[in-house]
């Protein structure tokens, strides 16, 4: 073996006919050997992409000798010629060349591989991700990080062009109620005491702004010990924005702009602006969804005033009772849902609450539908014209309280369009969801909880509702939606010292309590606040969805699984005696 390593001259999937004749040094790992007496084919493999190298003996006997001792994933490096294929092959963007090996280095050998370095490769997740390091050499994942890193460069270069500065906040923190459960971190040397993990730098970025920085940016990792999911992590990363001295329209339209960079320059997509708003009481009426996908229509429509003196006593006792009653139209797919079909529809709208499934299919010899004998002609005529429909259409409906009409019709137009496969996944749809509660009422704890965070500042005209109608109040809040994902959510924030306390108030905080909790932030408000807002997303689940894979692990290069553990570190994992006693902790055992 050469004592001097063969240093590369270029990356393996960017040669091509034009580097034809031209003395090239590679280095790679060997995806694969093939041995065919005189001649050995071994795929070579890079960041870049692969390439095929032939070994001959008439060139190299040397070489030769070497790569028929040579395995899967050996890292080598090999200087040869670039020749045109003999037989091409037009799969591989470098299948026009090959390269004639006139020289070869083992720089190391390898163990055959517990998985395939291929993306087809069919090995369970849980033993992807304890061997990560070589799941990452496959080219899909390869591909998902360099993308995720162009995606975060682009966000970059955009935010410092808008005037933005890049500021790190904490790691370890104080721990304040922000809706999730905190990860602690204790302390040695203030025993007793501990440190939070920062769900997001809410209150360190509205100091920012306190302290006249004015516009504030920062790609961070964030904590929350949450029940996880495919879209969600323990610790996952934001791009959080602050502004100074701007209302709601500011912070959209200079996120739009960003929206925009983001899809011309990562997937050459042209984003027309301004992006479409609605309420978020316009999208739970419509689309049964604060998050609506809205690459298709099916939107719920409420008939209760129609159905509300039929014979079909479902419907007209559950609007006696105050209850609801909404239908969807699957426009043109009447024929697409036997029976059957209709009965698998219905479990799906039990799974979120509904009582059962009423459906009627109109077609051309009329209404099929074991309920529509309940109705009268004009009862009906009244719901096909409310529900715009027409031969050929399928109407569904669900009767309940509204929060379980909204929530199963709006997962199951969602359902339905996944199984007529409705959902483009080349298609992207972007929305903002304004004018959210500001708070909510939670029935377990008999007290109001704010829907974002305790920062949200409440919309002028509704102020005055925090003493009498708390559940009314919106918010001057906004998520950013893409194909019925939030992939990211902001608000105008409470700069007045004693409207935060208020705020606290409401969410039965005493002032005693919201002092030991936020006083900094409110000690701070005390000296000059500007108006401020901002936004944060979830640079994970974007990227996930402009790769378009269905699980956010794919975009992450050492994810947690969905028990939030780490396989290929045994993370989380016992503290020794010695550890413990430093940090002043005992641990109990569960009987």
């Amino acid at each position: 073996m050469s004592s001097m390593l063969l240093k590369r001259t270029h990356m393996c999937g960017t040669l091509n006919s034009e580097n034809i004749d031209e003395t090239v040094v590679l280095n790679g790992w060997v995806q694969k050997r093939r041995d065919l007496g005189g001649l050995i084919f071994v795929d070579l493999r890079d960041r870049s992409g692969i390439l095929q190298i032939v070994f001959d003996k008439d060139i190299s006997l040397e070489a030769f000798e070497k790569a028929e001792t040579i395995g899967s994933e050996y890292v080598v490096a090999t200087r040869g010629k670039v020749r045109k294929r003999q037989s091409i092959n037009p799969n591989l963007p470098t299948g026009e060349i090959e390269v004639f090996a006139e020289e070869l280095q083992i720089l190391n050998v390898s163990e055959t591989p517990p998985i395939y370095i291929k993306d087809d490769d069919d090995v369970s997740e849980g033993l992807r991700l304890k061997y990560r390091y070589l799941d990452l050499r496959k080219p899909s994942m390869q591909s998902n990080l360099v993308f995720r890193s162009k995606v975060s460069n682009i966000v970059r270069n955009f935010l410092m062009e808008e005037g933005f500065i890049e500021v790190e906040t904490p790691m370890l923190t104080k721990t304040t109620p922000e809706g999730a459960r905190d990860y602690l971190v204790p302390s040695r040397v203030n025993p007793g005491k501990f440190f939070a993990l920062p769900q997001s730098p809410q209150l360190f970025k509205q100091l920012l702004m306190v302290s006249g920085m004015e516009k504030y940016f920062q790609i961070v990792k964030c904590f929350r010990d949450e029940d996880l999911r495919a879209d969600r992590q323990p610790e996952f990363t934001q791009i959080d924005c602050e502004m100074s001295f701007v209302d709601i329209d500011d912070i959209m339209k200079v996120n739009e702009r960003l929206l925009q960079r983001i899809f011309k320059d990562a997937l050459n997509i042209e984003m027309k602006l301004p992006i479409k708003k609605i309420s978020y009481k316009e999208a739970m009426e419509r689309y049964g969804s604060d998050k609506p996908d809205i690459r298709f229509g099916f939107e719920l429509v409420d008939v209760s005033g129609i159905v509300k003196n039929s014979s079909f006593k479902v419907f007209s006792s559950t609007v006696e009772n105050k209850g609801f009653v909404k239908a969807i139209n699957i426009e043109g797919y009447e024929d697409a849902f036997s029976r059957k079909d209709i009965t698998s529809l219905e479990e799906v709208a039990k799974t979120y609450g509904a009582k059962g499934l009423a459906w009627m299919k109109i077609t051309k010899d009329g209404i099929t539908s074991p309920i529509a004998k309940f109705f009268d002609e004009e009862e009906l005529k009244n719901l096909l014209e409310i529900t715009n429909g027409k031969t050929g259409d399928l109407l569904l409906f669900v009767a309940d309280k509204l929060d379980v009409v909204t929530n199963a019709l709006g997962h199951l137009r969602l359902e339905i369009a996944k199984r007529l496969k409705l959902l483009n996944p080349n298609e992207y749809s972007l929305l903002w969801v304004t004018e959210f509660p500001l708070l909510e009422y939670d029935e377990e704890d008999n007290r109001y909880v704010a829907k974002h965070h305790p920062f949200t500042a409440p919309v002028d005209e509704d102020i005055a509702l925090l003493d009498t109608a708390p559940e009314k109040v919106r918010a001057k809040a906004y998520d950013i939606v893409l194909n019925g994902h939030e992939i990211g959510g902001g608000s105008i924030r409470i700069f007045s010292s004693q409207l935060q306390q208020k705020m606290f108030q409401v969410l039965g905080f005493s002032e005693e309590e919201a002092w030991e909790k936020f006083g900094f932030l409110l000690e701070a408000f005390q000296y000059g606040t500007p108006p401020h807002g901002g936004i944060a997303y979830g640079l994970d689940r974007l990227v996930m969805l402009l790769t378009q894979e269905e699980n956010i692990r794919q975009v992450i290069a050492f994810p947690k699984t969905q028990n939030a553990t780490c396989p290929l570190t045994n993370a989380p994992s016992l503290a020794d005696y010695k550890q413990l006693k430093e940090l002043n902790i005992a641990v109990i055992e569960e009987s």
